[in-house]
């Protein structure tokens, strides 16, 4: 369900995003290409002068939140995943390749590319070089934490390019369902 927010402002979706229906997206969101967002999705850009921009290739899974304070902008670069569950607070920017895992938080940062952050992890109010990963629960909360965060392993890039891959194929699918032929 697309809202305008109480500055009458609207989401813009582009027409080879797949959108479910009970998600929700109100007020200055923009949500590029090839983009999937799974159900019980909330993206929020309804306080006065908050934005969203949500990149081409991305997926944001079930029950995902993000949102804006006034005055700030969430920017979610290319080919990122935002995993079920996840909280995506602003101001924030994401780099393009990420991954945030199920119920990790994010507020406040900015996070380079390629970056892995794993599942029920917290990241607020630092800056995280490219190809570094936030282990499953950890807590970064002071930058001079960053730099003991290890480089991201073969392993974990495979992992993230396969998230991506699968959700491109959902849209895809999806499409095809909904719209009778591909989204292109």
């Amino acid at each position: 369900m697309l809202y305008p927010n109480p500055q009458n402002q609207h989401p813009k979706i582009s027409e080879t995003a797949w959108i479910s229906e009970n998600a929700v997206i109100v007020g200055d969101v923009t949500i590029g290409e090839n983009v999937y967002v799974a159900h019980n999705v909330i993206i929020r850009a309804d306080e006065p002068g908050s934005s969203i921009v949500i990149g081409n290739n991305c997926n944001v899974q079930d029950a995902v939140i993000i949102h804006g304070l006034g005055g700030s902008k969430v920017d979610v670069k290319d080919n990122t995943s935002l995993a079920h569950g996840c909280i995506v607070h602003g101001p924030c920017t994401i780099g393009k390749g990420c991954f945030v895992g199920f119920g990790a938080v994010v507020f406040d940062c900015k996070i380079g590319e390629n970056v892995v952050i794993l599942h029920n992890s917290t990241v607020r109010a630092v800056n995280i070089p490219s190809c570094k990963v936030v282990d499953d629960g950890q807590v970064i909360t002071k930058q001079k934490l960053v730099e003991e965060l290890d480089d991201i392993c073969l392993n974990l890039e495979k992992f993230k390019t396969s998230v991506v891959d699968a959700n491109l194929e959902l849209v895809e699918g999806y499409c095809r369902l909904t719209q009778g032929a591909d989204c292109e």
